[in-house]
């Protein structure tokens, strides 16, 4: 059950990161084409009002499909249309009108050829192949000379678009550090008696105790605080105690076991959870705010030494943080809702970096664009891509290899 939590979770961010997209894009006159949670394929998809709302077969993220992000070309149209035009040659006379049309940068006369090219491709018998490559001809030549293609906005509307995506998650992540300190949030000098984790061959671990179990009494006697748990533990002396858990609803005692001895204490094996405290309206939204703001200085720090090994360490992939979220619910709902408002905020930081095709560069190249006052052809942005897709690759194998080590190999 927890695992659904958590992946749930990362659902809704993803969720709100591409609904930020999606409303500033309506709000500025573009209308986005599709809406998917997940990538493409779609495994269950609706139409509404001209849009397509849709659940992706690879549940790797989610996307918003916005109309004419990048400038048509003439040359592109024609690429994608070979395949059909190969299987019927009548298909070349519309697509090369549409083709000098949009070389000329004549987007009135490319939108007025474009019936008959959707007419010739709708009457041929192509094979699958094919036909999605015409369709997708079609389709780039109609979203990319429309009025409201995002390649022909203004440049403060198409940054405005895309920046509304990662400003989604640091709002989030602010709201979920705010809502933790104002009900309760764990602290860093106050233990209580609840189990945050188990020490792997220790006694407590032996007799059964497990993360999120509340110790309750020991030999019988009550634990109210952590510091009255403490003092009998230590006051074992290495003979077998009794540990009552609060557990599920559940009050039972564990099998009796022996303490050992560490650092001159007699220890049962286990780390206490912080205790929680709530905080006054205004202390939360400090402190929520200096959260984030925790986290932009880390992650870039982090970024910053990618090539030492330290700092790669401490990266985590999506089955780290599907492992952290899943032990912090264990623990409790505020320490799982504080890393949910961590990889909120780092997706967002992360988005906000300026290569394509992350946000940042596409917020970049709307910028430049803006200066230049003419929009960069595709292959610009498909060449530029290059390297933000050997950063994503980077990071994405340097995680998944610290993940690996973590949780597969000990």
């Amino acid at each position: 059950m927890t695992w659904l939590v958590v992946i749930g979770g990362l659902v809704v961010l993803v969720f709100l990161h591409e609904l930020g997209h999606f409303g500033v894009a309506q709000l500025v006159g573009i209308k986005p084409r599709a809406f998917y949670i997940g990538f493409p394929p779609a495994i269950a998809k609706i139409r509404h009002n001209g849009i397509d709302y849709a659940i992706g077969a690879i549940p790797l993220g989610g996307l918003v499909r916005i109309p004419g992000m990048h400038r048509p070309a003439g040359r592109d149209i024609e690429v994608f249309m070979d395949p059909a035009v190969r299987e019927n040659p009548e298909l070349h006379a519309p697509t090369k009108r549409i083709r000098h049309a949009l070389d000329d940068e004549n987007w009135a006369a490319a939108r007025a050829a474009l019936p008959e090219l959707r007419a010739a491709i709708d009457g041929s018998q192509l094979t699958p192949s094919a036909s999605r490559s015409a369709h997708r001809a079609y389709r780039e030549a109609d979203e990319g000379t429309g009025d409201d293609a995002y390649w022909r906005q203004k440049t403060w509307k198409r940054v405005a678009v895309i920046v509304a995506g990662p400003l989604m998650n640091v709002v989030v992540a602010f709201a979920i550090f705010a809502a933790v300190f104002l009900t309760g949030a764990p602290s860093q000098n106050l233990a209580s008696t609840k189990v945050a984790q188990v020490e792997a061959g220790s006694p407590a671990a032996v007799s059964g105790l497990h993360a999120g179990d509340r110790i309750v009494a020991v030999d019988g006697k009550q634990t109210p605080t952590f510091d009255v748990l403490s003092r009998r533990i230590r006051a074992s002396h290495g003979r077998a105690i009794v540990v009552t858990v609060e557990r599920g609803g559940r009050t039972f005692a564990l099998p009796p076991h022996t303490t050992i001895k560490r650092e001159g204490r007699w220890i049962f094996g286990f780390e206490p959870a912080a205790r929680l405290v709530p905080h006054s309206f205004g202390t939360s939204m400090r402190l929520a705010a200096d959260q984030c703001w925790s986290i932009v200085r880390d992650t870039g720090a982090t970024l910053r030494g990618l090539v030492h090994s330290k700092e790669r360490a401490q990266l985590t992939g999506t089955v780290g943080i599907v492992k952290y979220s899943d032990q912090a619910l264990t623990v409790g709902f505020s320490y799982y809702l504080q890393i949910l408002g961590f990889v909120s905020m780092s997706l967002a930081l992360m988005n906000l970096l300026p290569f394509l095709p992350l946000d940042g560069g596409h917020i970049l190249f709307s910028i430049i664009e803006g200066v230049r006052r003419r929009a960069l052809a595709r292959e610009v942005y498909e060449r530029v891509s290059v390297v933000g897709f050997s950063l994503i690759i980077l990071i994405f194998f340097v995680t998944l290899n610290n993940d690996v080590g973590r949780y597969f190999h000990g």
